[in-house]
């Protein structure tokens, strides 16, 4: 099962939005070992395409040793479906290469209705899981995502309680 905070939800949501025509990507990292996702990171699409999403692989890389220096790893890997349901293609099913992850996707064909589903992929084999919203202030420190206005600006806050 996937537990994650309503607001990255959301973020996602936003960002998905945002990028329609074209598929977006992300990742949503967690402290290592923990499968807690708190800090939401909205990645280019590479391939600029309505049916495939890729990572930009200089930005992947700086994201991947971000998260190794601060000793986190991909706990969602999302990404939207612009004209079909929210469901892994074969393409997706081939390409997941981290099964440890939660594999989100948001299908954006129908503007008024919000479809999100998770999954596990394990060598190419799909299965899908629940997916529980967290409301927001369970965790005063948790690092979240805030995006203002319609531009694509990511602000990241970490939260200290000072002691």
């Amino acid at each position: 099962m996937l537990s994650i905070d309503r607001s990255i939800i959301d973020a996602i949501v936003a960002h998905a939005r945002r990028d329609h025509p074209d598929e977006a990507c992300g990742v949503v990292a967690g402290p290592a070992g923990s499968d807690t996702p708190t800090r939401h990171i909205p990645m280019q699409n590479a391939a600029r395409s309505m049916t495939f999403y890729e990572f930009d692989s200089m930005e992947q890389l700086q994201l991947w040793r971000e998260m190794d220096d601060r000793d986190e790893e991909p706990v969602v890997i999302y990404h939207s479906h612009t004209a079909t349901e929210a469901y892994p293609s074969r393409t997706d099913a081939a390409i997941a290469g981290w099964p440890e992850a939660h594999y989100l996707l948001v299908s954006t064909r129908d503007p008024d209705v919000t479809e999100i589903r998770s999954f596990r992929i394990v060598d190419g084999v799909v299965t899908e899981e629940p997916v529980n919203l967290i409301d927001a202030g369970v965790d005063p420190h948790a690092v979240q995502s805030y995006l203002f206005g319609q531009t694509p600006t990511t602000v990241d806050y970490e939260c200290s309680s000072g002691r």
